[in-house]
């Protein structure tokens, strides 16, 4: 993969160039520390990954994703975590908050090289490229079956789902009904798709990120006005996650 390391502070790139070169696989093609610059650069190289400071002078690096069209992925690096939710929403990669541990970088770098693959998943042999859009596309929705029906849903209109013994409650976007079905919690993570968009924040909630209005001690407040409790077990992965 190649990628640009941009960050106003020289001694922040040298930090995130040191971790890639101890990991390997990772081409830095370019590095810059005056976002202006930057857009320039990403016009000029071919990058598959961005390490994208957000406080900068003169544009933010929120604002840099939001000036550019066709973005590859990209990595938040940042000192600031009131950042998380806006990064999750412009699709980020990962966020990472100063100082950053090698381990914490080491899982977004993987993520990262995880979509790469998928993205870039050729065909198998003699397969119809049409399978192959198909199967592309076929993480924007899922099929639950729900009083006799098969129910399409798309999956970023998703709010949070609910987990009730045998059955699972999908709370949708725009409505106050919930679609209920016969299907485990387990079955229903692998029904969504392995995506940065959702999260499991206890052992009976999955939630989608970009819905996360607020974070409270043991909450999560959701764009509803819903609370929906962490579990002891998710705390530490749901605050890593959001860059608390």
């Amino acid at each position: 993969m190649k990628c640009i390391i941009i960050d106003d502070e020289p001694l922040a790139i040298d930090v995130v160039e040191s971790y890639l070169k101890q990991m390997g696989g990772m081409d830095i093609v370019a590095k810059c520390t005056n976002p202006l610059e930057a857009i320039t650069l990403l016009n000029k190289h071919s990058v598959d990954l961005v390490f994208l400071d957000i406080e900068m002078p003169n544009l933010s690096g929120i604002d840099l994703v939001k000036s550019i069209e066709n973005l590859p992925q990209f990595i938040f690096t940042t000192a600031y975590p009131q950042y998380a939710l806006d990064g999750f929403n412009l699709n980020a990669t990962d966020y990472l908050v100063k100082p950053m541990p090698f381990h914490r970088f080491i899982k977004a770098v993987t993520r990262a090289k995880e979509k790469y693959e998928l993205e870039h998943l050729q065909p198998a042999s003699g397969m119809p490229a049409a399978i192959g859009a198909f199967q592309k596309q076929e993480n924007d929705f899922i099929f639950v079956k729900s009083e006799y029906e098969n129910i399409k849903i798309k999956t970023e209109n998703i709010i949070y789902v609910q987990g009730l013994k045998d059955y699972i409650k999908i709370h949708i976007e725009g409505t106050n009904k919930a679609i209920i079905t016969l299907l485990s919690f387990k079955d229903m993570m692998d029904k969504l798709p392995g995506n940065n968009h959702f999260m499991r924040v206890h052992k009976s909630f999955i939630v989608n990120v970009n819905s996360i209005k607020a974070l409270q001690k043991t909450k999560i407040v959701l764009q509803n006005d819903m609370r929906i409790p962490i579990g002891e077990t998710f705390k530490k992965d749901v605050l890593e996650r959001l860059g608390v």
